[in-house]
């Protein structure tokens, strides 16, 4: 028997085969591009989504028993504004959760409806990036187009809706829209009129392990498969990553450095950080997490290797760093703007502390650590609250490489646990559609049975303390140039 996990990534599609025992069999993927109509503004089309989890599909089947595929499942970006018309055609690009262009939304949020409010409507404050800042700033500046709205969805259960014709979502990716009702696990009514929209236009909540429906004749037919094919609601990446690496139940914890990064701890128990800097969301596991958020991780390492340094070699770029804890050269990560804990779409990247003898491997160096940093800055809140971790899972691009997980097991001061099968949000989806066919009780279950650590980076003593004294000064940089960042603002 075997599951489809499908994630659907910023850059690229990703498809992946397991079986019932956990061993992945394959994994394809496709990549599609991202619009990016103006500065800060990031978008895409859903037709190429589907088009290349098609094709995707078609190569993940091509040598196998298609009658053994019993389940799909998902992992996809959040927050995502995708809107269907009457006919369920797609009205505009979708707007991103990366793109900042709602600024002037998230402060009357924030501040005219006040964060009390939303965190009382929601567990949650406005971030730019969230769904209902893009809602109201296409009621504001797309009046025709808001107006053909019959349909709100993200951006996986639009994969989901073409494959079953259901519109679905689940609590995890709803939780990051602003417009769910986390504690409740309901759509908030509050937000829905705030929003100028119906409950009728949001898609139907399902657990993340939860069978939405089979997949459709035509599609069934078209890739060789059954039409029994069941399909799972899925989850938010980040929720989808968390159980393909175990990170559920109680007090687990996962960093993923993927495009953007994040610190994700897994909770049974509903909790809201008072100051709202992290993320109270629902779990894929039907429980609950805390999220702090990086917009800008593994896509830091990305532009500085490609586009400033001009070279693809990144394990070359990193193997001369040897001095951990002793660089003088900082980096602020903010590339697109910052969410946790700053909440800041004027932030910027920068480079601070250069001299005359700072090298090639120094900027290197303070990019990776600047992102662990600010992984950090998500971190040093939860450890506010009382959260107690002593370990993390890690995932994501920037997992791949030896030296960041030293960088992050040092300045977090944290057991650094590798998996032996490190595939996100794809093998969470696969594990959630195999919970959903029955073949496991639970996703805590198959978590349990189907993942397994291969190696552990511990924190050198010595190298935390080095860095403890470095975070002091990363820390006071965003203050310090949090007035000239507005001062730079482009609108």
């Amino acid at each position: 028997m075997y599951f489809i996990g499908i994630d659907l990534g910023t850059s690229a599609v990703k498809l992946l085969l397991m079986d019932q025992d956990g061993v992945i069999k394959k994994s394809v993927s496709r990549d599609y591009p991202i619009i990016f109509p103006r500065t800060g503004w990031s978008e895409q089309n859903p037709e190429d989504w589907y088009e290349q989890t098609k094709d995707g599909l078609k190569e993940l089947l091509s040598d196998i028993d298609k009658d053994e595929v019993a389940g799909i499942g998902f992992g996809g970006q959040m927050h995502g504004l995708v809107v269907l018309d009457q006919e369920d055609k797609v009205i505009r690009p979708t707007i991103l959760w990366n793109d900042n262009r709602t600024a002037a939304e998230t402060e009357y949020l924030n501040q005219e409806i006040g964060k009390d409010k939303l965190s009382e409507y929601t567990a949650n404050i406005a971030f730019a990036g969230f769904t209902a800042p893009k809602i109201l700033w296409m009621r504001k500046h797309e009046p025709e187009n808001f107006n053909r709205i019959s349909k709100i969805m993200l951006p996986k259960d639009y994969i989901a809706y073409r494959l079953t014709g259901v519109h679905c979502t689940d609590p995890s990716d709803a939780s990051g829209t602003l417009l769910y009702d986390v504690k409740n696990k309901c759509w908030s009514k509050e937000m829905i009129e705030i929003c100028g929209v119906d409950e009728e236009q949001l898609p139907t909540v399902y657990e993340s392990f939860e069978v939405v429906g089979t997949i459709k004749e035509e599609v069934a037919e078209e890739l060789g498969l059954s039409k029994d094919v069941k399909v799972v609601a899925g989850a938010g990446d980040n929720a989808a990553a968390a159980v393909g690496t175990g990170t559920v139940g109680e007090g687990k914890c996962n960093v993923s450095l993927g495009t953007s990064g994040t610190i994700f701890i897994s909770s049974r128990s509903f909790g809201v950080d008072k100051n709202n800097a992290l993320h109270s969301f629902a779990h894929a596991d039907g429980n609950y997490h805390l999220m702090g958020v990086v917009l800008s991780a593994a896509s830091c390492n990305k532009w500085w290797m490609e586009d400033i340094l001009k070279t693809t070699d990144f394990a070359g770029e990193q193997k001369n760093i040897k001095n951990l804890g002793k660089n003088q050269v900082y980096f602020l990560p903010y590339l697109m703007g910052e969410r946790s804990p700053h909440n800041d779409p004027n932030a910027r990247g920068t480079f601070i502390g250069m001299t005359m003898d700072t090298s090639r491997e120094d900027m290197t160096q303070a990019m990776m650590e600047g992102v662990a940093f600010g992984i950090r800055d998500s971190y040093e809140i939860a450890k506010s609250l009382g959260i107690k971790v002593e370990r993390t899972k890690m995932c994501g691009g920037g997992a791949k490489s030896p030296l960041w997980r030293r960088i992050l097991a040092n300045v977090l001061n944290l057991k650094v646990d590798i998996l032996e099968a490190e595939e996100g949000p794809a093998l969470g989806g696969a594990m959630l559609a195999a919970v959903g066919c029955g073949v496991y009780s639970s996703v805590e279950e198959i978590a349990q049975k189907l993942v397994k650590v291969k190696e552990t980076v511990e924190p050198d003593p010595e190298i935390v303390d080095l860095y403890n004294q470095r975070y002091e000064i990363f820390k006071s940089i965003y203050p310090t140039l949090k007035g000239l960042f507005e001062d730079m603002r482009i609108d």
